[in-house]
This record gives C-alpha cells, structure tokens and sequence, in this order.
C-alpha cells in the first residue's frame, strides 16, 4: 500500500465495492429487528456472537420487554435466563438494564440519533452506533466489527489496526453517501468468502484487485 497514491486506492476501493455490490445485490443487516430500539439491544446482543444466534432470543426478549422502561426494569435472573445462549449473558443482562435506565431518563425511551448521544449510552461504542445510524436512521456510517478491520487490511485500504484509525482511512475511500451499504458489503464477503483462516482465494470476486491474494 505504500507505493500506492491516494488517488488509486480510491480507484481501486470503489471497484471492489461495485464488484461485491453484484455478488451480494441482497446484502442487509441480518439482525432482525422493527426498531430503532430492537437494534440498538440486537447490536449489543450480538458482541462476541452471531447474528443468527440473537435472532434466536430477541423475539422472547422484546416480547417480554418491547421498550426501554421495560427492560430497565426487567428482573435480571428473568433476563439473563433469556439471553444466556448469546454469552457473557450476565455481564450483557446488566448492561440492558442499564441502558434502558438510561433511554428512559435521559431520551424519554426514544433512541438518541446522533453519534454524539449514541456513544454515552451503556454498552454502545463508535460501532454500534454507527450500525444504529445507518440502519435505523439512514445516517451514513462505516461499521468496523472484526470483518471489516480484517478485510480492509487485506485489501491494502489501512495499515492500521485501531477501529477508529480505520474508519478514517475508509472515510477518505468512500463517498460518504455509501458508508453503510459498504460496510454491510464488506461484512458480507468477510462471513461467505474472506474468512479469518481460511479465505476462498481462488472463488473471490476481487482477488485480482486483493494484494494480499493467496498470502493465507
């Protein structure tokens, strides 16, 4: 990457988007949700989990607590029982409470839509804000989970490894119009194709724009 301008990368950046965006003309967030609210608490769920296995426990979980002053109440053994299959489920129990606490004395219940007021929410970094942005409020944001600092080192769009060094240098990639669909593009390929130990080099879509193609 370090013989390559600027300019280039850009070039380069937006092809690999344009050429997932035709692998995955489906692409969208997989949690499940019908709110602002349920995605917030879905996003949080999922933290060292999946998505498919939030979806398994959030409709008993909203059903159960369908807003914030609910599960600022919720009975912590009731909540953990529920989510227990997500992992670190006491620790995620806790941090629900909280943040509905939080929802319900500071924003009425209603979910804040600025990054600003995101980010002071109880387990809600710069990542899930910016899923809850973009996905809830069509706000442009780049959603960098392990997928995404994974693949944008591989494709020689960052040397960095820190989550906010690398939204930065994707923000000066991509119009800022296409954050999110780019972030779900990328997140897609990392879970279908350009997995962690063994990535589908030879099936890839952009391997030819990869400089990191068969270093695996």
């Amino acid at each position: 990457m370090s013989t390559e301008t600027l300019t280039r990368r850009r070039r380069r950046a937006g092809e690999i988007i344009a050429r997932l965006a035709e692998t995955y003309p489906d692409v969208h967030c997989e949690l499940d949700f019908e709110d602002s609210f349920q995605l917030l608490v879905a996003t949080i769920l999922s933290a060292q989990s999946t998505d498919r296995r939030v979806n398994l426990v959030t409709p008993q979980l909203f059903s159960r607590y369908p807003d914030a002053a609910d599960l600022a109440g919720a009975e912590p053994g009731d909540l953990e029982t529920i989510i227990h299959s997500v992992g670190f489920f006491r620790a995620k129990s806790e941090t629900l409470r909280r943040l509905g606490t939080e929802l319900t004395t500071r924003f009425g219940g209603a979910v804040p839509r600025t990054l600003e007021e995101l980010v002071t929410l109880p387990g809600v970094g710069r990542k899930t804000a910016n899923v809850v942005l973009g996905e809830a409020f069509g706000v442009p944001g780049i959603t960098v989970d392990t997928h995404v600092l994974r693949l944008s080192a591989r494709f020689g769009w960052t040397k960095s490894s820190n989550p906010l060094v690398v939204e930065k240098d994707l923000a000066c990639l991509w119009p800022q119009e296409t954050w999110t669909r780019s972030s779900q593009l990328v997140i897609w390929h990392g879970r279908r194709c350009c997995h962690a130990r063994a990535p589908q080099c030879g099936g890839c879509p952009v391997g030819d724009l990869c400089p990191s193609r068969g270093a695996f």
